[in-house]
């Protein structure tokens, strides 16, 4: 694997002030092993992504460090704290949110709906309608749409609500997955220009993709992972130079 120079730290920064960390994880479904020894971090304020093609087992790491999936070995911890073997609901409640792939939204239920399924912790019960009024403070467009059903919304509108959702749990870190799935161009650079706003809030963001040039755009630092290794780390702006980062995934 190799690495590139570390970026200086933004104002307001603190560097190495961890907060999601996987140590040596080994993951496997059944007997075929999809992860192989990857280690990776996300310090506070940090927007970080991990980048590969389709198998390359991106969204692997992510359910692990959701607490979705059991690593074989190896191990993940939420500001020190070790996560293995914790339900996903206890990792969420811990500050971890999870956005998952598809969206995975309730069809037939309006926006507010699905919004409000975010904030089912007994912390998150009492700030439901402040929290709410954040979401719609953050996405305007999500208040005109407040009472449709998610399945009428755009993929664009509808990926407001997955990151919505997951708002109404009042995580400090966001864990996205393959946010740009099955988006037009245009609605792929609307929804990673949110997703490079969302430190306004005060988050920290994990965002796995196969949109590699959109990733580094918007990224502090990004991880490269091929056939479940990690091959390449750095900052984002270094690694859109990267030789090798453009031959295999720029097109140019």
């Amino acid at each position: 694997m190799t690495s590139v120079q570390a970026a200086p730290a933004r104002p307001g920064f603190t560097p190495g002030e961890r907060v999601l960390e996987g140590n040596n994880l080994e993951v496997a479904y059944g007997e075929v092993q999809v992860v192989f020894g990857v280690s990776l971090h996300v310090d506070k304020g940090e927007l970080v992504g991990l980048v590969g093609g389709n198998g390359s087992g991106k969204s692997t790491i992510l359910r692990v460090l959701s607490g979705m999936l059991k690593a074989r070995a190896g191990t993940a911890t939420y500001r020190g704290q070790n996560l293995n073997g914790t339900p996903p609901h206890k990792i969420t409640d811990l500050g971890v949110a999870h956005v998952p792939m598809g969206r995975q939204l309730f069809g037939q239920m309006t926006v507010e709906e699905n919004l409000l399924m975010g904030a089912y912790l007994p912390r998150t019960r009492a700030n439901r309608a402040a929290n709410l009024q954040k979401v719609y403070d953050f996405f305007p467009r999500l208040t005109e749409k407040r009472t449709f059903a998610a399945a009428a919304l755009s993929g664009g509108e509808q990926q407001m609500v997955a990151i919505g959702r997951a708002l109404m749990s009042e995580p400090e870190v966001l864990l996205m997955d393959e946010p740009s799935l099955g988006l037009a161009p245009l609605v792929v650079s609307e929804v990673m220009r949110v997703i490079g706003s969302l430190r306004e809030l005060g988050l920290t963001v994990l965002l796995v993709e196969q949109n590699v040039r959109q990733v580094l755009k918007v990224t502090d630092r990004t991880y490269v992972l091929e056939l479940g290794t990690l091959v390449k780390e750095g900052p984002s702006a270094e690694l859109m130079g990267d030789p090798d980062i453009i031959k295999a995934y720029l097109g140019v």
